[in-house]
């Protein structure tokens, strides 16, 4: 992550060789956006700072149960709500799994995890609208409950 830093640093030095002025405009208009939108992103991260201390627990007590529609519907209500970075949610599905959880479930989890944002739906709704962002929403529920089924028939835990 470190050379990104140190590429987008020489890249605004170069910049600053060919326009000063517009460079500056363009940091000024940059750091103006950033101030907007951090009000909302930190309510995010408090919100879900606040989820995941409640989490970890819930989540290998109920969606390890036996019931595999029970599990995966709760599973996909979870990962709905909870947001994290996928070098988190990768390696938690992996205890997931070694705790018991099936792949069904432990599927949900993770394609809802990183497809649908409700905790993100206040940062969503002004840039997409109120509508886009259901939209987009509403689709990526289905989408993570198809792939779910999907998963479920292809590991054998869901039987037609």
């Amino acid at each position: 992550m470190e050379y990104l830093y140190f590429i987008m640093a020489v890249l605004l030095i170069i910049s600053l060789f060919f326009s000063r002025k517009k460079t500056w405009r363009a940091v000024v208009r940059g750091g103006k956006k950033l101030l907007k939108i951090l009000p909302n992103y930190l309510k995010i991260l408090v919100f879900l700072a606040l989820v995941m201390s409640f989490a970890e627990d819930f989540i290998v007590q109920y969606l390890g149960t036996q019931n595999i529609f029970l599990g995966s519907l709760l599973a996909i209500i979870v990962g709905s709500i909870v947001m994290m970075p996928g070098f988190i949610a990768y390696p938690l599905a992996g205890v997931l799994l070694t705790q018991g959880v099936s792949y069904t479930v432990i599927a949900g989890f993770v394609i809802s995890l990183k497809m649908v944002g409700v905790a993100t739906y206040p940062v969503e709704k002004e840039y997409m609208g109120v509508k886009g962002t259901v939209y987009r929403n509403s689709a990526s529920i289905i989408i993570t409950v198809i792939l779910t089924f999907l998963i479920g028939l292809y590991y054998g835990e869901v039987i037609l």
